[in-house]
């Protein structure tokens, strides 16, 4: 008897190890089990959706097209064979973002409640094939998953406005996103250093706005040398409007970020009466903080951007509205006899509650819109605005602040999700960036939801994102290199459920992964150089 039992131990556990280094999923499913055996996956499989909503054939066809991107084949959809089925099926304990995955030797099941928690199984499907395209043949191994989010907000922004990114390689992102079952993407699109998107009212804002006569060479806060080149770019609305349903249809909500009132100086620029002392301004060239802002006296400040906000309401359907909010000087406001009038008029007490006031018109003017107003926690400043959400990025003061006075919180401190900041501690082999050090492991080490919280006020933790800051990154291959891998321990602390993450394993998973970018032609630092 104990002979057989050896020999059993001989033949299956290195067979169980061998499957079990092969599954590298990020983010860690809820529930994995490994079983034994496994799905071969040849021309000869079907591909096949039940239940009746058209967003199963585009996901179908999505991964028919990874597929053939990566291994040369699609799946057919009919005959005989063994099977891939993509069924929608009653799992609301699931909501509209879990999924079941079941593999075995014949069949591969993707369920979920709702077409987003089909495609969020296709993502972990994708990663159960080989990482080495010329593996054949091509086997999955057997598992049972049972997986949904731990947060509903699972983001990351990208900042255009001081360097601009094409259509192309935002389309690419936005790819890269939902790979790691990220759902939301937040574009930067106006600074002081650019206006990026059209508005049709206002013309000049991309004849001008758009435009700086030349960029700081160097670190800002050490160079006084400009390049001398004029630099630009902004994206039509009828981009824009492909992107949002390109993003849509991978279950991301775009959240566009209109800045107000500081970071203000390239509308200014094209409009100067809507500054406190009318100009001249300038398309900024140098990145920080500028004390051009829009002015707060004037009627003529909310009308130009209630007419803004419109056109962007009409192109982007997310619920969520960014307004920025963070670092605006009141120096101008000080000086300011309008600034002052209203101060007065409105019975308020100084700057930052006029800037409190300016909030909360724009959040009043948001709401009968039927949307709601995001924006970094200096909207905290002399009282917030009734129906706002906070985002939390100096810290974690200003969403804990937030929660306790019950308004909803997306955490995104410096200390562990700003990832413009260095990968590494030996600055003189990375690119120049803005400052800081942020390892990979320290961005898995984050946890969204402070203990001082008491567990109603933690419900109005929305989730967390990562922030990609752009002053010291020009190309599109650094913002891959300073995204990733950093990107994916994000994702797996804003999914997992919190008892389920454990660096060293995924830090295993992180290196298989390494295999799958190469394959995809994606830049990323490699975290063990």
């Amino acid at each position: 008897m104990k002979i057989k039992i050896l020999l059993l131990m001989m033949l299956f556990f290195p067979f169980g190890k061998a499957f079990s280094q092969q599954v590298a999923i990020i983010p860690q499913p809820a529930k994995l089990q490994i079983k034994a055996g496994q799905f071969t996956l040849d021309e000869g499989c079907l591909l096949q959706t039940e239940g009746k909503h058209q967003d199963l054939a585009r996901i179908a066809g999505f991964f028919n097209d990874f597929l053939q991107k990566n291994y040369g084949f699609q799946l057919k959809n009919s005959g005989k064979g063994k099977v891939v089925v993509l069924k929608l099926a009653k799992l609301p304990a699931l909501g509209n973002e879990g999924y079941q995955l079941s593999v075995d030797a014949n069949k591969i099941t993707v369920a979920a409640h709702a077409p987003a928690g089909i495609f969020y199984g296709i993502q972990t499907l994708k990663q159960l094939l080989p990482a080495d395209a010329s593996s054949a043949p091509l086997t999955i191994p057997a598992v049972e998953i049972e997986d949904q989010p731990r947060f509903s907000w699972r983001g990351n922004m990208l900042d255009v406005g001081r360097h601009f990114f094409p259509i192309s390689f935002l389309k690419e992102y936005i790819d890269i996103l939902a790979s790691y079952k990220l759902n939301i993407f937040h574009w930067h699109l106006t600074e002081d250093q650019g206006w990026r998107i059209e508005i049709k009212k206002y013309p000049k804002l991309t004849e001008i706005s758009h435009w700086r006569d030349e960029t700081v060479v160097g670190h800002a806060g050490r160079s006084k040398e400009f390049d001398g080149r004029g630099y630009g770019g902004f994206y039509t609305q009828e981009q824009i409007r492909d992107l949002v349903k390109y993003a849509a249809e991978r279950y991301i909500t775009i959240v566009p970020e209109i800045e107000m009132p500081g970071h203000s100086s390239a509308a200014l620029a094209a409009y100067p009466n809507l500054g406190c002392t009318e100009g001249p301004y300038k398309v900024q060239p140098i990145w920080g903080v500028h004390s051009d802002v829009y002015c707060a006296g004037k009627e003529e400040t909310f009308d130009f951007l209630q007419n803004v906000l419109d056109e962007v309401l009409e192109l982007f359907p997310s619920e969520f509205i960014h307004i920025g909010g963070d670092e605006c000087p009141k120096e101008a406001w000080k000086k300011c006899p309008s600034c002052q009038k209203r101060i007065k008029e409105q019975g308020l007490q100084d700057e930052h509650e006029l800037q409190s006031y300016f909030i909360t018109r724009i959040d009043k003017y948001l709401t009968q819109k039927k949307r709601r107003l995001i924006g970094w926690d200096e909207i905290l400043e002399g009282g917030l605005a009734p129906g706002a959400t906070v985002m939390s990025w100096r810290g974690t003061e200003g969403g804990i602040k937030a929660a306790k006075e019950r308004h909803d919180v997306v955490m995104t401190p410096t200390s562990h999700l700003y990832f413009d900041y260095y990968q590494s501690a030996d600055t003189k082999n990375e690119p120049l960036a803005i400052g800081g050090l942020l390892p990979l492991e320290k961005v898995y080490s984050y946890e969204p939801v402070p203990e001082v919280l008491t567990a109603e006020e933690s419900k109005h933790i929305l989730g967390a994102q990562a922030n990609l800051w752009t002053e010291y990154i020009p190309s599109t291959k650094q913002a891959e290199y300073m995204l990733l891998p950093r990107i994916s321990a994000l994702a797996e602390l804003v999914w997992t459920p919190k008892e389920k993450k454990d660096f060293a394993d995924f830090e295993k998973r992180v290196i298989v992964d390494y295999q799958r970018l190469q394959k995809q032609g994606i830049h990323y630092r490699d975290h063990r150089k």
